[in-house]
């Protein structure tokens, strides 16, 4: 069976700092959250993708990142390195097209519905989630058929 894996949007959850004082301990406040730089990072990568860098790719998750796909949950960059590897065989820079039909940024959530057609498979319909902070992808979802 092939696996289908591709890449690009985000899940969120907003980060919170915890702080505490000599008295009192206080109420978790959310992390500030760049959103432009959330659209920076999900921009780049999906550029990435389509041009099949894998470096560029690989730059933009955190070490510890987690992506999960309906065939394969990767855990760390070095498992996310080898599933671009084999994804960027089904979608050859060359002959590949595609469409982006949605994305919607929020805070440090990236989310995209996308198409694609290549000589090795046709997505009539793909979804990435990605959660971005720090300037990196700490969590994505993929889904296409």
């Amino acid at each position: 069976m092939r696996k289908v894996f591709s890449f690009l949007a985000i899940l969120a959850l907003a980060a919170c700092n915890q702080q505490t004082s000599s008295t009192a301990e206080t109420t978790a406040k959310p992390a500030a959250i760049d959103e432009a730089k959330s659209k920076e990072i999900f921009d780049r990568h999906f550029k990435a993708f389509r041009e099949n860098d894998l470096d560029g790719i690989m730059a933009d998750y955190a070490d510890e990142a987690v992506l999960i796909t309906p065939d394969t949950t990767y855990v760390g960059s070095a498992a996310i390195r080898k599933g671009f590897e084999g994804a960027f065989q089904m979608f050859p820079k060359d002959s590949t097209t595609y469409q982006v039909v949605k994305t919607v940024i929020k805070n440090d959530l990236a989310y995209v519905i996308w198409s694609s057609k290549s000589p090795k498979l046709a997505l009539t319909y793909a979804t990435d989630s990605f959660i971005i902070q720090d300037g990196k992808i700490i969590r994505q979802t993929y889904a296409g058929h």
